[in-house]
């Protein structure tokens, strides 16, 4: 897993390719970069793109809410970062 994927799709989506207000410890939510329905559609990206399931007691702002926090997450379910 590369954090500059998960970084790229959240600009691209989300920012409009104006990654300014972006860092890695950047809260997402907080921020109003994303809202509860893009944090689904950063899952779908993350499920579809390295073959995981993020289960529903996964779907937290301690797992979800920063670039940091979702390559922490993938960590932890076995997805190697580069």
């Amino acid at each position: 897993m590369n954090v500059d994927e998960i970084r790229s799709f959240v600009i691209e989506t989300f920012l409009f390719g104006n990654p300014e207000r972006l860092t890695d410890t950047t809260p997402l939510l907080e921020s109003h970069i994303v809202d509860s329905t893009g944090i689904l559609e950063i899952v779908m990206f993350l499920e579809d793109r390295y073959g995981i399931r993020i289960e529903d007691n996964e779907l937290t702002p301690d797992n979800l809410n920063s670039i940091e926090r979702i390559a922490s997450l993938l960590k932890k379910k076995g997805v190697g970062l580069v």
